[in-house]
């Protein structure tokens, strides 16, 4: 797998990156009257592969995330296909039901998903909603010259995770 040049790393993982807050969240990802359970911050890439976008063109085209969560600078879980994120005893599955464009063109877009399945005991019990904001790259857009090659793009972000 190729990476883009740029290092992933967590220099400001004890504390969650500044950043937008639930009054300046666009409307397509607002989810007023929740309460927060948690908010981590992600540090990791976008999986892009190769594969044919017509008959005489390949592109790049997202396959998956793949993230280490943080909160107050430590490990506190992992993020996946799926979507999915283990924290702390539970996993949750989402879906996406908004999307609002991110801060340039290289930062992947920021979301609002619904949970569709949450296990386990932990701190995520009870959660329906989930918000990624904040993102700094994971976009990786070109042509690309041999079906199944991979990339890494690196990119942060932070995961809200809500309660109605």
């Amino acid at each position: 797998m190729k990476a883009s040049g740029v290092a992933i790393g967590c220099a400001f993982c004890g504390a969650l990156a500044a950043g937008a807050a639930a009054a300046d969240l666009p409307d397509t990802i607002a989810a007023p009257g929740m309460r927060v359970l948690m908010k981590v911050h992600a540090a990791g890439a976008q999986i892009y592969e190769c594969k044919a976008a017509d008959a005489n063109r390949m592109s790049w085209q997202f396959r998956e995330p793949i993230a280490a969560l943080f909160l107050d600078g430590k490990t506190v879980g992992r993020h996946y296909t799926g979507p999915t994120w283990e924290i702390s005893g539970n996993t949750v599955v989402a879906r996406v039901i908004g999307r609002a464009a991110g801060t340039t063109g290289k930062d992947v877009s920021w979301l609002k998903l619904e949970v569709a399945e949450l296990k386990g005991d932990g701190p995520l019990n009870g959660a329906t909603t989930v918000q990624r904001i904040n993102t700094v790259g994971g976009n990786f857009e070109g042509s690309c010259d041999k079906v199944g090659d991979l990339i890494a793009e690196p990119y942060t972000a932070d995961y809200v995770f809500l309660k109605k």
